[in-house]
Parts: structure tokens; sequence; C-alpha cells
């Protein structure tokens, strides 16, 4: 193989070639940089910086009079927003609760087929189930019943918010009333667990009736009171439990509306009557006092002289 020619640098590129160790002076341009920042370079003793006038001082927008003044200013508007703000109330609703910021209404489904062949049927999984959907006698009672008493009583006289459990018969029955009083699909709020019916444990091997006749008797005894816990994984729920996911659903409604019409469209009885109960004060054993049928609906009062 033929050997290569050494190739030589031009004498520009000889020029710019330095050692890596060079222990020449720095350029002058290198030496008044780093005297500019006062740093004694090459035994050099480097000229002070002028510092600028007062007067400059005084016209920088960044000069200590200035930041003074608009801090001053920052503080004093934040103080005025503090001290004309309204105070907060986006918290869980208290028990009893003497005053609401919306208008409720209390609606309980109408009749579904597991009811009208007296069948119990509360684990989840069945919520959106046919067999969950309103029955013949549950249409007529909310076309024939539940939508001339809502009209009579002035409900969604101005629009409101419909908020059904997404069990079928809830969730059909709010459809109905939407569609019945000219309200959009848009507002009907659909609820994924805290209208839920109330769970029965291992008294879904009972008849529906027998079921509910158990679950009244023991609510008597106690607010803490539970059906025997079933092995299908289907709730077993006490009054007390109810409540607390009750006062969830109506803490959310509270923080975000404001002056309006609420429906909450319930598939069974307890959950509306416990919530009525809470919001009186009253004991939760006895909120069968205010129990609901199927198609029937109520105002929720939080004033006892109001009671129907």
């Amino acid at each position: 193989m033929p050997d290569l020619p050494l190739l030589k640098p031009s004498a520009r590129q000889a020029q710019t070639v330095r050692p890596s160790h060079s222990t020449s002076s720095p350029s002058p341009l290198s030496t008044r940089r780093l005297q500019k920042c006062n740093v004694r370079v090459a035994g050099l003793r480097p000229t002070a910086v002028a510092r600028p006038s007062s007067e400059r001082l005084a016209a920088s927008p960044c000069s200590p009079s200035r930041r003074f003044v608009l801090l001053e200013g920052t503080f004093a508007a934040v103080a005025w927003l503090l001290a004309g703000s309204r105070p907060c109330h986006a918290a869980l609703v208290r028990f009893p609760a003497d005053q609401l910021n919306n208008r409720y209404f209390l609606v309980r489904a109408g009749e579904s087929y597991n009811e009208s062949v007296d069948e119990p049927l509360t684990n989840p999984v069945w919520k959106t189930s046919e067999k969950h959907g309103l029955s013949e006698l549950g249409k007529q009672q909310v076309l024939l019943g539940l939508v001339p008493e809502l009209e009579r009583i002035g409900a969604c006289g101005d629009g409101c918010w419909l908020w059904p459990s997404i069990t079928q018969n809830a969730y059909q029955t709010a459809e109905v009333v939407a569609f019945q009083l000219g309200i959009g699909r848009s507002r009907i709020v659909p609820e994924y667990s805290f209208l839920d019916a109330r769970g029965l444990g291992a008294l879904e091997t009972l008849r529906l009736g027998e079921a509910q006749q158990a679950v009244a008797a023991g609510d008597l005894l106690d607010a803490d009171w539970r059906p025997p816990k079933g092995t299908d994984g289907t709730p077993h729920e006490s009054s007390q439990d109810v409540m607390v996911r009750m006062r969830q659903a109506l803490s959310i409604t509270e923080t975000q509306y404001f002056g309006e019409d609420v429906l909450f469209v319930s598939p069974d009885s307890d959950c509306l009557s416990v919530l009525q109960a809470a919001v009186l004060g009253v004991d939760l054993r006895e909120h069968r006092r205010f129990s609901f049928r199927c198609g029937s609906n109520g105002v929720l009062v939080a004033d006892a002289e109001h009671l129907p």
C-alpha cells in the first residue's frame, strides 16, 4: 500500500492551535473581562467598577424602593380580598341540617320486575339487569302518579337536576320524569353508588317481604344493626351505613349547586327515609316514619314544623 502524504495545517489553523496547558499570559480581552469581575489576573490589580448614581438607581425598575412599593401594594390587595371574601362551606353536610342551599325532592322509583315477584336483589352486580327495570305497574306509578304529583308541588318549575341511581328502575323513572316535564337529558346525573338500595346480605335468600320485615325489626334495636353477612358479596348495611353514603350525595350537590331543584331518585325507601331522619336529627331507629312507597315522592324537610 503506498504511503499517504502527511497533511500540514494551514497558516490560519496553525495560529489557532494552542497547547492544552499554556503558561503564557491571557489575552487583553480576557484580562478586561476578569477585571470587571474584580478578580486578580496576571498579577494586575483590576480597576474598581463604577457605581451607578443615586438618580439612576431610583429610576431603575428593579430598584429597592420600587420593589418595596410593589410588594406593599400586593399585600394590601390580598388583605382587602381576604377581608371582603365570604367564608367557604365546601365540606360534608352536618346533621341535623337546619339550612340547605337547594330544594330537594326525594323520589322512590316505580316498582321493578324483581319487586313485582317478591324477589330481593340488592347485590350491586344486578343494578343494570333487566330484572331491575320498571314493571308494568311501575310505569303506571311514574306516569299517572309521580309526574302529576311533582307538577302539583311545583318541582322543576324552573328546571331541575335529576340524580338517579343507575339501578334500572331508578334511572328509567328519571328518564320518564325528564321527558314529561320537558327537562333535557343533560340534566340527568347518574349516581353510581350513594343512592343504591340498602344491602340485605344473607337475607336475600328470603322473600322480599320477609327480608324487609327482618330489617325493620333489627333497625328498631340499634342504628348500627346489620343483616347477617352473606357469601356472595352482597352488602349488609345498617341504617348508619346508609346515612354515611347519603351524606356524601347531599354534600356533593350542596357544593355543586345553589338555589336549584334537585331530585334524588332511589330504587328503595331506606335511602330516602334515612336521609330525611338525619336532616331533622331524628333517631335513625325511627327512620321508617318517613318511608316511601313505590313511585312516591316528598320534599326533603329541614324543619320539623314543615312536615306534612
